[in-house]
């Protein structure tokens, strides 16, 4: 079996200018491009492309269930570095072992689900650290999902989530970051709120972001990559206008350029 993925440094940086974060890093390092498919083949060849282009390569569990760690070690091979997007969500002593496994593979991201609750975030914490310094990599940042961005009011009204949700979304961010985690996954539309509430070095990651001349597809609490980052995200997470562009390159420098 091939030894653990040796991934380029730390992607992002931010220091206080007296006030609003002042950003530090190229715009298309924030950029993290969503390959949802089945298809190894065409995963690898997307991560090819787009290496040196843009930031990193989300896997999400649709590639994960079909490929499992050693589709993820394929697409890694590209040198883009990989945020695995599995939210895990049981009790904490499973979500601990499941993070645990995929650390060796080299990550930069690994996500959990927020309302598994404070020591289930804790464990998978600990778990990432310690299986990090084990094999000899990078520890990933182990982030949390605070509220789907394809859900609305109404859609957490149905499942009993009374009350705002930027609310919401600020009270599991919180927890979060008790819990000693490295950040969440928000909707643009709640970092102002986030930010306040958990300060200048809690990360930030935003699914959601579609250019002014992408469709909307099944997003709902949306916002341009220009607003996103104007707002303050650390890593935005844009996947059909970059997958199902005609030229992914030509897209994802598109969007670069309207950053820049």
């Amino acid at each position: 079996m091939p030894g653990p993925l040796q991934l380029r440094g730390p992607i992002m940086k931010f220091q206080p200018a007296g006030g609003p974060m002042t950003q530090v890093i190229a715009p298309q390092d924030r950029i993290f491009c969503a390959i949802d498919t089945t298809d190894l083949a065409h995963a690898v060849d997307l991560a090819s492309r787009l290496g040196g282009v843009i930031g990193g390569a989300k896997l999400g569990k649709e590639f994960f269930a079909a490929h499992g760690p050693q589709g993820v070690r394929e697409v890694a091979k590209a040198g883009l570095p990989i945020f695995l997007d599995v939210k895990y969500h049981d009790i904490p002593n499973t979500v601990a072992g499941a993070v645990r496994a995929v650390t060796p593979l080299g990550l930069r991201i690994v996500n959990v689900h927020a309302t598994g609750g404070l020591e289930m975030m804790k464990r998978a914490g600990e778990a990432a650290r310690e299986a990090a310094d084990k094999a000899g990599v990078n520890a990933p940042w182990v982030i949390a999902v605070t509220i789907l961005t394809s859900l609305d009011q109404a859609d957490l009204d149905d499942v009993g989530l009374r009350g705002p949700i930027s609310d919401r979304v600020v009270k599991l961010a919180e927890l979060t970051q008790k819990a000693g985690l490295d950040g969440v996954v928000c909707s643009a539309q709640e970092i102002t709120a986030a930010r306040a509430a958990c300060g200048p070095d809690f990360k930030l990651i935003t699914p959601g972001i579609r250019p002014t001349w992408a469709s909307t597809d099944d997003q709902k609490r949306i916002v341009t990559p220009h607003d996103a980052m104007a707002m303050g995200t650390d890593v935005m997470v844009i996947g059909r206008p970059i997958t199902k562009a005609d030229d992914p390159v030509v897209a994802a420098k598109r969007i670069v350029a309207e950053l820049s």
